[in-house]
């Protein structure tokens, strides 16, 4: 049975080759078709053909054979020196080159990663110092709570009294949130507020040059961007929600209720109709659990239902998400 051999170089000489070359040496020659266990000993002129009888071969002399071996290594070794001075040579321009890039990069990045809150907080008052023109703000959730809102009121009044303005989206539900409508009482300037049954997670936009946005569902992680497509991409999505959205602050637009349905109750009615859960409406609505639920029932006995299933259909057949809000 014929084996391959397997292909090495001549500083690993293979078993069958030194075994070869080892009864070749002590015999003074080994018939030439022996020479197919080890063809590598050809390769390396370890053996070569008997002048006086070609079937034969003869073994090369290991005081000769040596030197020029190591001579083929050492050769080897300086084409692969030559092979990393071309290389190096190659990339030695374009390594300064992305060293100049890199270094545009750092004094002025696209994008920037913010780690913890204390970073996050101090990358957002500096953009917020330095804004001269508008705020843009989408704040997810119910209400905010007082010790927060008291700690912005300092800095957004600043804001304001430069000359800027500043535009909130918030959910409907803060609509009935005190602390943030006594938030709005105590600013002055040009500042307005408005609300949606759903908006995006936290958005922060300064002169529509930078942008803040979560990297992280704890909000411990942020991302600062200022690439201008994506900032300018930001700032068109709020333009778009704003047209959207119901006046809240500093005149509020009434959500009055049709066929005896809130406003509310029909967003509840959409979010049910996707199959969602209680808590699952409750969060995308900013409301808790429970409020969600009042709402659910009152719906449902609007609908005259008395059950889940028969909410859906009875909401499909109402024509109740039909309505504007």
């Amino acid at each position: 049975m014929h084996v391959e051999h397997p292909p090495h170089g001549v500083e690993q000489l293979c078993a069958a080759g030194s075994a070869l070359y080892t009864r070749a040496l002590r015999e003074g020659h080994i018939p030439g078709e022996d020479v197919a266990q080890a063809p590598c000993l050809l390769d390396f002129g370890l053996l070569h053909p008997d002048a006086h009888d070609l079937r034969r071969l003869r073994p090369a002399a290991p005081a000769t054979a040596l030197p020029r071996l190591l001579r083929t290594i050492e050769d080897r070794v300086t084409d692969q020196r030559r092979n990393e001075e071309r290389l190096m040579a190659a990339f030695e321009p374009l390594m300064a080159l992305d060293a100049r890039l890199a270094s545009a990069a750092d004094d002025d990045p696209a994008i920037t990663v913010l780690d913890g809150l204390e970073r996050i907080n101090s990358a957002i008052d500096r953009a917020m110092t330095d804004a001269t023109e508008e705020f843009l703000a989408v704040q997810p959730g119910g209400t905010r709570p007082p010790e927060t809102l008291a700690d912005a009121l300092p800095r957004d009044q600043a804001l304001l009294s430069r000359g800027c303005r500043m535009r909130t989206l918030y959910q409907h539900t803060t609509r009935h949130s005190l602390p943030v409508l006594a938030y709005f009482e105590r600013l002055e300037g040009d500042v307005e507020a408005r609300t949606l049954d759903e908006v995006t997670e936290r958005l922060f936009v300064f002169d529509r040059t930078v942008a803040f946005i979560p990297a992280s569902k704890d909000r411990s992680l942020a991302l600062e961007l200022r690439h201008p497509a994506v900032v300018e991409y930001l700032a068109t999505t709020f333009d778009r929600l704003w047209r959207l959205a119901t006046p809240m602050w500093p005149q509020a637009a009434p959500q009055p209720p049709a066929n005896g349905i809130t406003a509310r109750q029909r967003a509840i009615a959409a979010l049910l109709t996707e199959g969602l859960t209680d808590s699952e409406i409750a969060a995308r609505l900013g409301m808790n659990v429970r409020t969600a639920r009042v709402h659910i029932a009152k719906l449902a006995d609007t609908l005259g239902s008395h059950s889940r299933a028969q909410l859906g259909f009875l909401i499909g057949q109402s024509g109740v998400l039909d309505q504007q809000s």
